[in-house]
């Protein structure tokens, strides 16, 4: 039997035949206990939803109730309970809660990257409903609040399928302008908006409705935009920071054994584009390709596969270790996908591409090699993976266990390093590799060991260790059964203090610095010191870090300890301390210093707030959720600890703790940042807005100057903002420098929408200045760049270069590629006409930013820009094969690849007029003409003029 509450309560039974339920009370009463199946609703509770005017007696409501039984049969049985009653129906049969249940899975499935299963779900969830949600029950408090919130999270629901749709390439522009009209004051859908028509159209729209969003909200409310979409705001202005792509680790010790093997595979990688290295786990594979990836003449990039769940996330990895990230602008589509963003940063790039450790995404890893090595024919992919990838044209190197001279002489050289001196019998030395499976990993775990012990004993005491673990599951595979051996067995051997602070290591989750792990662990420098010399941490980057096969042994010797929830104790509070002290430093010009420390920390972070949550200790949490929220705000990362915070509050009730109202406040924040956390929202937001006004009403100021901010964006957008806007206006003294800043840089374009450039550009000056006071570099890069665009609308060039100039210097300090490449793009635009050389290499750096960061977009203005010069030079067969490539290259639909694929065609029709060819120019410029007045509306001279395009084209076009 199903059950039907979003809409008209109805009932069908399992052969689609419906259920006749009677008149509006029956239905009523159904509703309110299909609500929640199976929870009891009290007799008065039901009176009073059924009939608000109590004219339903206790007589009245138990005849409703038998008759109700009567209709349903024992397939829905309703049963009395205490003073109540309730129906015994499982919780996927109401379609409410298999609502509920979908669009959290699909949320989830959103989060964790797999876009077409969340868009399924959440298809799926959404065809549920059939009309308002609870209709037969007009009036009654239980109602209302159940109706609120599930229309709430139909809102959601709808928002989520929008953004899973958009991440698999679907247009839903047309969607999510109705979305926007409906909700004007929702800032998620016009987010959404944003990020579509930045992949759709391009910048120029998704500006707008930024600009329409924050005068709505001024209007409407009286409030600036929320930090989340004041962000999207930027990234639209200017590209993500880009390092490097990712080089091999370094190792620590020497290579011993493979030489050959070194040589055969780099000669392999010279003719053949896959090299594959297979082999058990611990047999030294990853080694190897580090080996190999250094002998190649090629650019190496290293792609350590390991910490992915499920291939969903191979390209985003693949994308961030060659120094990119998906631009949050591009959820999907176009060019823009991860996938096309790896095409066309590899497509023209000479590039060995390591990837490392394939076994457990091995199908998708495979898709992904073929593709890449079909579409990029310079680049070259060396993978290792317990088995092959499958590939056609693959060339697979089986790496198996070191021989026998090679493995004695591993073991020899890292017991010298150990043991100054060392010498043994090559027996005594053989029988310990051998007893090890001549796996590198084993052999360099037992060769430290000789810091204590003779080698004979060490000999005696593997045997043993070995002859123990051997006897272990026959179904586990002969790697795990050997390194547990292995690892057991080095930790067996460890001193009582040194197991002591190697059991306590494993609460890091991230690895520590030295001070950290010192205090944490209740150790000293020197065990650290002796646990690094016998391989049971390493040091890299100033900090300690144990591999995760040992982490995880060493976390079941601390469960069995009887001391694990005290060390995480000790964890947490080490982390609070941290937090609390970086706090102030991120409100002053030495947040670029503080910020990376926290980043190092970030996952030690997100276990320590989950085992204050999970443990129950609500101020410990409390103090975590606030003390890192200003952080997390700044990363953008505040969602990472919603759900955290949601069931902080859900075990903490409706009144904060006493002395921690201001920390109750930002985690009813934080709680908030998920769309999953509204219903938290409006149930403590007025308990909240008290505790608030307490912290903050006094002489002295609050503990977390931050939550004044977030509160003031979190209620522009819910419930009655002017308590919340009169308490943050009454702390104008106090507000802090970035504060204003920021304000300012925002605030400016307000006057800029509305025409008036000589106040927008006064707002921005006092924005740069603000900035820069603080150190800022993104800030005045930002500041300066709406600086520039005013000067270029007034035709002061000479301005408009100096502050681009400006701008360029900035982001190439931060790495900012896909910025850096728009900016050269624009300096190259005003300079060809007086200096083409200039010019020239502009755009050819261009090019080569925008290859690096994977930006069709940017390359394709790059080329149109090479094409214009090689027209001016005579060279229309060069320019033709530029403007070809681009136009290639460039989305119809973006409105920022619009203006450039008019000037392309425009461009080709030049060419063609140059070949004497006049039907196919008059064809191009036509084809312009339409382009032109497709984005401006209009395809007048002056429209064309306003697109950069010289005066013989503005004459072809108009004329045809």
């Amino acid at each position: 039997m199903r059950f039907g509450i979003l809409g008209e309560t109805r009932v069908w039974r399992d052969d689609g035949a419906e259920v006749p339920l009677g008149g509006p009370a029956r239905r009523a009463l159904l509703t309110l206990l299909l609500v929640r199946p199976g929870e009891v609703v009290s007799a008065d509770r039901l009176g009073d939803e059924i009939d608000p005017d109590g004219a339903l007696s206790s007589h009245a409501l138990q005849s409703q109730v038998s008759r109700l039984r009567t209709a349903l049969g024992p397939e829905a049985p309703i049963e009395r309970a205490g003073a109540g009653y309730r129906i015994v129906v499982p919780p996927d049969d109401v379609d409410a809660c298999r609502f509920e249940r979908l669009a959290q899975d699909g949320r989830a499935a959103l989060r964790d990257g797999d876009a077409e299963r969340a868009a399924a779900l959440l298809r799926e969830a959404l065809d549920l409903w059939r009309g308002p949600a609870l209709a037969d029950i007009a009036e009654g408090e239980t109602a209302q609040a159940a109706a609120v919130r599930l229309e709430e999270q139909r809102l959601g629901a709808l928002e989520d399928r929008i953004e899973a749709e958009l991440r698999l390439g679907e247009n839903r522009v047309p969607a999510l302008r109705e979305l926007v009209g409906r909700h004007p004051l929702r800032e998620r859908p016009a987010a959404l908006l944003m990020r579509a028509l930045a992949a759709e159209s391009g910048q120029a729209e998704a500006l707008v409705v930024f600009e329409e969003t924050r005068r709505r909200l001024a209007d409407e409310l009286g409030a600036d935009p929320s930090a989340e979409l004041t962000a999207l705001h930027r990234e639209l202005l200017s590209a993500d920071p880009s390092p490097s792509p990712a080089a091999p680790p370094v190792p620590l010790t020497a290579f011993v054994g493979r030489d050959d093997e070194v040589a055969e595979v780099a000669d392999l990688l010279r003719v053949a584009r896959l090299v594959t290295l297979i082999g058990p786990g611990g047999v030294g594979k990853t080694r190897l390709s580090v080996e190999v990836a250094g002998a190649v003449t090629d650019e190496v990039c290293f792609a350590e596969l390991a910490p992915l769940r499920d291939g969903a996330g191979l390209p985003q990895a693949l994308l961030g270790a060659l120094g990119l990230r998906e631009n949050g602008l591009h959820l999907g589509g176009g060019a823009q996908t991860p996938l096309d963003r790896l095409i066309t940063a590899l497509s023209d790039r000479v590039l060995l591409l390591v990837l490392d450790n394939c076994e457990h995404v091995v199908d998708d890893a495979a898709a992904l090699a073929s593709r890449l090595l079909a579409t990029c024919p310079r680049l070259r992919i060396l993978a290792t993976s317990r088995e092959p990838l499958g590939v056609i044209g693959e060339h697979l190197r089986q790496v198996r266990p070191l021989d026998a001279q090679a493995a004695v002489r591993l073991f020899t050289d890292r017991a010298q390093a150990v043991q100054r001196g060392f010498t043994a019998d090559p027996e005594v030395v053989r029988r310990i590799c051998a007893a090890l499976d001549d796996l590198p990993l084993a052999i360099e775990l037992a060769a430290v060991r000789l810091r204590t012990l003779h080698v004979d004993d060490l000999a005696a005491r593997l045997d043993d260790r070995l002859g123990v673990a051997a006897r272990g599951s026959r179904g586990v595979d002969d790697r795990h059964r050997t390194l547990r051996a292995v690892v057991a067995w080095s930790w067996d051997l460890l001193s009582e203090p040194e197991q002591l602070a190697a059991r306590r290591f494993a609460v890091f989750a991230g690895g520590a610095t030295a001070e950290s792990a010192v205090r944490v662990c209740g150790t000293d420098a020197d065990t650290l010191e002796s646990l690094l010399d016998k391989s049971l941490l390493e040091f890299a980057g100033g900090r300690y870090r144990m591999l995760e096969t040992i982490r995880a042994y060493a976390a079941e010797r601390l469960d069995a300890s009887g001391e694990a929830e005290s060390v995480r104790r000790a964890h947490a509070g080490h982390l609070l301390d941290l937090a609390r002290t970086a706090d102030p430093h991120l409100r002053r010009a030495e947040q670029l210093e503080w910020l990376p420390v926290l980043a190092a920390e970030h996952g030690d972070l997100l276990a320590a707030v989950r085992w204050a949550v999970e443990t129950r200790d609500a101020e410990t949490a409390l103090d975590l959720i606030a003390a890192a929220s200003h952080y997390l705000w700044i990363r953008g990362a505040s969602a990472s600890i919603a759900s955290q915070a949601t069931a902080l509050l859900d075990a903490i009730g409706d009144e904060p703790p006493a002395g921690r109202g201001e920390e109750y406040v930002m985690c009813v924040l934080s709680a908030a940042a998920d769309a999953a956390g509204r219903p938290v929202w409006q149930r403590h937001r007025a308990v909240a807005e008290k505790a608030l006004a307490a912290a903050w009403s006094g002489a002295e100021p609050g503990r977390y100057p931050v939550v004044l901010l977030m509160w003031m964006m979190r209620n522009a957008s819910d419930g009655d903002p002017r308590g919340a806007f009169a308490l943050v206006a009454s702390q104008c003294d106090r507000s802090e420098p970035w504060v204003r800043a920021a304000a300012r840089f925002v605030s400016g374009f307000g006057p800029l929408g509305e025409g008036d450039d000589a106040s927008a550009e006064r707002v921005f000056a006092s924005a740069v200045e603000g900035f820069r006071s603080l150190g800022d570099r993104w800030g005045t890069a930002l500041a300066l760049d709406a600086l520039a665009g005013l000067a270029g609308t007034r035709g002061d060039q000479a301005t408009a270069l100096a502050l681009t100039d400006e701008a360029l210097a900035l982001t190439e300090r931060l790495g900012a590629l896909e910025d850096g490449a728009d900016l050269l793009v624009n300096r190259g635009d005003h300079l060809i006409a007086h200096d083409a050389a200039a010019a020239r290499a502009d755009y050819e750096k261009a090019a080569g930013l925008a290859r690096r960061a994977g930006s069709a977009t940017y390359l394709a203005a790059a080329l149109r820009g090479l094409g214009d010069i090689a027209l001016s030079e005579g060279d229309p067969a060069k320019a033709g094969r530029l403007f070809d490539e681009a136009l290639e290259r460039l989305d119809p639909h973006w409105i920022k690849s619009a203006a450039n694929r008019v000037r392309t065609l425009a461009g080709l029709g030049r060419v063609a007029e140059a070949r004497g060819d006049h039907a196919a120019a008059r064809a191009r410029y036509g084809d312009a003409a339409e382009s032109a007045a497709a984005v401006m509306g209009t395809a007048t001279p002056e429209a064309l003029r306003a697109m950069g395009l010289p005066e013989n084209v503005v004459e072809a076009v108009s004329a045809r």
